[in-house]
């Protein structure tokens, strides 16, 4: 299987807000390969809306999946797939339903929502703090299962903290 993990980085200066969108394509789960990098920028990026999060960050996560001609089999995007766990649509779940070609979508929380119960929390490393796994198109054991086991040591995968650094630098 070869994944592609998504992360947007933005940068308002002066009223006008630009993002860079960083995407990894990798293979391997205890032990991954990077693939390939990508990077691209967009601008006149939507203002946040509380609670209206994908608004602003769809556009972004879509402008990289249309620059990326490789293939990948499952996308991780930082954020929830659906805000209660099952039903409430979030940004993954709005991301999954704008692909022309269906990939099952991972959302990887690194914040509890009130609506998501303990059965999405996914303890890494020795962190006090669990991560917070949903998905579509998978089904969410598998998808926690897959986190649960991702590169690394410590609470963050070492793949979330790759596309994370790889949007900043």
């Amino acid at each position: 299987m070869i994944y592609l993990i998504l992360d947007v980085f933005y940068n308002d200066i002066g009223g006008e807000c630009t993002a860079k969108v960083s995407g990894i394509r990798f293979h391997g789960i205890e032990q991954t390969e990077i693939l390939s990098e990508h990077i691209v920028t967009v601008e006149n990026v939507a203002p946040y809306e509380s609670g209206q999060f994908y608004k602003r960050e769809l556009p972004c996560l879509l402008a990289m999946l249309e620059k990326i001609d490789d293939p990948y089999d499952v996308i991780i995007i930082d954020g929830y797939v659906f805000l209660d766990g099952v039903s409430k649509p979030g940004l993954g779940k709005y991301l999954y339903d704008s692909l022309a070609v269906k990939k099952p979508v991972i959302g990887i929380a690194k914040n509890h929502f009130p609506e998501v119960s303990n059965d999405y929390a996914v303890w890494r490393g020795i962190s006090k703090h669990p991560l917070y796994v949903t998905s579509v198109g998978m089904e969410v054991d598998e998808a926690k299962h897959l986190v649960a086991n991702l590169a690394g040591k410590h609470r963050m995968p070492t793949m979330v903290t790759a596309v994370d650094q790889l949007g900043r630098n």
